[in-house]
């Protein structure tokens, strides 16, 4: 079972189904190619996390599980489509050839073609975003923009075995987790709830987006690649050192005498051997058990939220820590 099946809220299923739909009108262009490439990882297909976070925070804040509204499902649409866009931008900056399993766009096109097409997801989130008013677009438009912090601080620490956990924390706080807490935010933004359980509800995301990376970079050096639907290892490859290997580093001569430099990919093999012990992982996995416990102490903090809602946030929580198992 997927995390999004672990959640279990029997309105979800077709929530997300609606959310697809909206997401499919969005990426449609005029001009057939542009629309080809747009629509390319959509249609190959992702776990659809940011969406449900902003669906789950929309039954959250109404008090009940009857099916989103339709503020809540454009919401959903333009969080996903700013995740979508990032990700081809992504690729071009790794020089990854698949994504999703598939081919990536860059490797199937051209660079220029999946910067064009990130552009154009980012516009059409943009487009989806200002639909529900200003606040809502500025939201967006703020989020964007840690996204790009935050990988512009992780480009600055490439292959660079002195990369301190500070550094590493900041920079997932805004590549990842931000875009989390906005997709929470943003289903409970357009639902009216008060102030408190507005914070409640996008510090819950926050949590949860730095638990999801943190566990992501864990499974980076510890799965296979027919596991991952990418190359294993790929964050060592590209000089990413995330925070199992800042761990490593500081236990293992060899590992600092290997890193510092593009290895190939049996060298990839061996550092993941040295990066993948249990005391690594164990120190890594405390890290992200500690924002997900965050994460429910936030729930926990909310008032007026569908108490069995929460719960079920509480169970994705868990499954999220568990896939590292």
């Amino acid at each position: 079972m997927s995390l999004i099946d672990d959640i279990g809220i029997g309105v979800l299923p077709g929530d997300l189904v609606r959310v697809e739909e909206r997401l499919e009108r969005a990426v449609r262009a005029e001009d057939r190619f542009l629309g080809d490439v747009a629509g390319h990882l959509l249609a190959a297909g992702g776990k659809r996390l940011r969406p449900t976070l902003a669906l789950c925070a929309g039954y959250a804040a109404a008090g009940d599980r009857k099916s989103a509204s339709a503020d809540v499902v454009t919401g959903a649409a333009a969080v996903e489509l700013v995740h979508l866009g990032s990700l081809y931008h992504d690729d071009v900056i790794d020089e990854a050839e698949t994504r999703r399993g598939v081919p990536s766009v860059n490797a199937r096109w051209s660079n220029i073609v999946a910067i064009l097409a990130g552009d154009y997801l980012l516009a059409q989130a943009s487009s989806l975003a200002a639909s529900l008013g200003a606040g809502v677009a500025a939201l967006l438009a703020a989020t964007i923009g840690e996204l790009c912090r935050g990988q512009v601080l992780e480009l600055q620490h490439l292959f660079d075995v002195t990369r301190s956990e500070e550094s590493y924390l900041s920079s997932i706080e805004g590549k990842t987790a931000s875009l989390m807490a906005t997709a929470s935010r943003i289903g409970a933004m357009v639902s009216n709830v008060s102030a408190d359980t507005l914070d409640a509800l996008t510090q819950f995301g926050h949590h949860l987006g730095m638990c999801f990376q943190v566990v992501d970079d864990v499974l980076d050096v510890t799965r296979t690649e027919a596991e991952l639907g990418k190359p294993a290892g790929n964050d060592v490859h590209e000089g990413v050192y995330t925070l199992p290997v800042i761990y490593a580093l500081a236990r293992s001569e060899e590992l600092r005498a290997l890193l510092g430099r593009k290895l190939d990919w049996t060298q990839v093999a061996r550092a993941a051997d040295l990066i993948g012990t249990a005391d690594v992982i164990d120190a890594s996995m405390t890290v992200a058990r500690t924002h997900a416990t965050k994460a429910t102490e936030a729930l926990a903090g909310a008032t007026g939220l569908d108490a069995e809602v929460c719960d079920r946030l509480r169970t994705l929580v868990d499954g999220l820590v568990k896939r590292s198992s």
